[in-house]
């Protein structure tokens, strides 16, 4: 025997019959069909939300302003001041700032901000740099690199 769409059958007890109102008083949903005795909901006239005219919720909560940028770009944030843990010379790259414990984990990019002041001569490599880390870096006598 082959399966053909005419056959198929939804699974016993898986769907009702919707309800029918207003067919009587036999039927059980008949006469005000289920919605009561008189007012304003047994004559279906009220919109959702609506609360009779207190404040309705959705305006009674506040707001929560402004918006989240879907392209923001997150930073680990590195003062200046925190290079002088690294020697005379070095080169500073973020997986160094890693083993060194200045930054957890390199899940984000690394920014070096101008906070402090700077007693050594580094090449410092970082995603990003603000204008007055680059000033301090070289007036150290080092140098910046974007990587």
């Amino acid at each position: 025997m082959t399966l053909k769409i005419n056959d198929l059958k939804p699974a016993e007890g898986s769907s009702r019959s919707p309800k029918r109102v207003g067919r009587g008083r036999s039927s059980g949903h008949g006469k005000t069909s289920g919605r009561g005795m008189k007012g304003q909901k047994a004559r279906g006239k009220t919109r959702i939300g609506f609360e009779g005219g207190q404040m309705p919720l959705q305006r009674r909560v506040p707001k929560l302003r402004g918006f989240k940028p879907r392209a923001k770009k997150e930073f680990h944030l590195v003062n200046v001041e925190k290079l002088n843990g690294f020697a005379d010379g070095d080169t500073v790259t973020p997986e160094n700032l890693v083993e060194k414990g200045i930054v957890k984990k390199l899940e984000k990019e690394v920014k070096v901000l101008g906070r402090g002041e700077l007693e050594r001569r580094l090449v410092v490599k970082a995603h990003a740099f603000t204008r007055g880390a680059v000033a301090k870096i070289e007036a150290a006598g080092g140098s910046t690199e974007v990587v």
